[in-house]
């Protein structure tokens, strides 16, 4: 189904000790929420530095929680 790639199975996306793919989870959430859970997912495994993820994934809060002011005020 899947290569052992780059593209289709990078391995920070699956090589968290549940066995579970971070995309079979991500999918379950909308854009900016799937985005959080997958850079919170990844945090010190695509680069040595976790902190650009969490970062990227505060971003993403961030921007969620405008739409849901915007929408609500």
């Amino acid at each position: 189904m899947y290569g052992d790639d780059h593209i289709e199975r990078p391995a920070h996306y699956t090589s968290h000790p549940s066995g579970i793919e971070c995309i079979q989870v991500a999918e379950h959430f909308g854009f900016n929420l799937g985005n959080v859970f997958k850079y919170v997912w990844r945090a010190g495994l695509k680069t040595e530095d976790p902190l650009e993820d969490l970062r990227k994934a505060k971003w993403y809060i961030e921007r969620e929680i405008g739409r849901h002011e915007a929408s609500n005020g």
